[in-house]
């Protein structure tokens, strides 16, 4: 047993590690424990994550500092240390050292935050978790499915903010365009069909200008944002089976395909009961010349 001991002791090295166990434990205990009282105190999941995520960074920090100090046999060459540690991390860990970076860069100028909803490198889904070295998106699927939930969890490296733009839903300006054609014969009354869609597009999203006005008047603090019409408009043109009237209206990115069915049946009951207006689909005429 003296022998153990006198090792340990004439090994600086083993006993740095030892410490540097029993802080990781201690400090994993100490976060585990305060994310417990966190959780009996709170009934809001989204307030719940915040504070789990600030007492992590905390303590991670915390662990870090003791681990340089822990490290450094002599705090007066503590600069020299860290720019070593620095160095090496640099080269022989490039990527963990840029998904760090990446990290602070997305708490400190919060280009995505829990709860948005983004596009990068491809991948569309909600933000649901922000971690050191890679965040979390929720899945959802391709624009003409209706971005709804796959189901599915990406994880996706930090330092992909810095190598691929980004499509945030919720930055700034949180409703998106966005457009229904609806094509009609050209024997209808493309007039009357464009009143009816014109009432359907007010029904359904007029509501929301009110609201988008305020927050472009907030938006252009911060980006060059010029929207001046913000209320729903249909557009016409002619495609070669008929004449497309297309719905241009606002909505929550979100709720866009529960707006889609909803403004679909409503043209459907609407022009069910009109005798001049039909749906077109694509046909062919032939004209026989006698």
């Amino acid at each position: 047993m003296d022998t153990i001991w006198n090792y340990i002791n004439d090994n600086q090295a083993l006993i740095k590690i030892l410490w540097t166990i029993i802080a990781f434990v201690l400090i994993m205990l100490i976060i585990r424990l305060i994310n417990r009282i966190i959780y009996s105190t709170n009934n809001e999941n989204n307030k719940y994550y915040k504070a789990r995520k600030r007492v992590y960074y905390f303590f991670s920090t915390v662990f870090i500092i003791v681990c340089v100090f822990l490290w450094s046999d002599d705090t007066a060459n503590l600069t020299t240390y860290l720019g070593l540690v620095s160095a090496g991390v640099a080269i022989t860990l490039k990527d963990l050292f840029v998904n760090m970076v990446a990290w602070l860069f997305i708490i400190i100028k919060k280009p995505i935050k829990a709860g948005d909803r983004i596009s990068i490198n491809e991948q569309k889904g909600d933000v649901i978790d922000i971690r050191m070295f890679q965040f979390s998106l929720m899945e959802i699927s391709s624009y003409e499915n209706g971005e709804q939930s796959t189901g599915r969890i990406l994880i996706i490296p930090n330092h992909f903010i810095f190598i691929h733009g980004i499509v945030n839903y919720d930055k700034g300006f949180k409703y998106i365009w966005n457009e229904i054609n609806v094509l009609i014969t050209f024997e209808s009354n493309w007039e009357k069909a464009k009143t009816i869609l014109t009432d359907i597009g007010n029904k359904h999203s007029l509501h929301l200008s009110e609201k988008a006005a305020r927050m472009v008047e907030q938006a252009k603090k911060q980006y060059m944002i010029h929207y001046k019409n913000l209320t729903p408009i249909v557009y016409t043109d002619v495609k070669e089976s008929g004449v497309q009237l297309t719905i241009r209206y606002l909505c929550v990115p979100r709720l866009r395909r529960n707006t889609i069915n909803d403004i679909w049946e409503d043209i459907l009951h609407a022009f069910g009961n009109e005798i001049d207006i039909e749906l077109a689909y694509p046909t062919m005429r032939i004209n026989y010349n006698k």
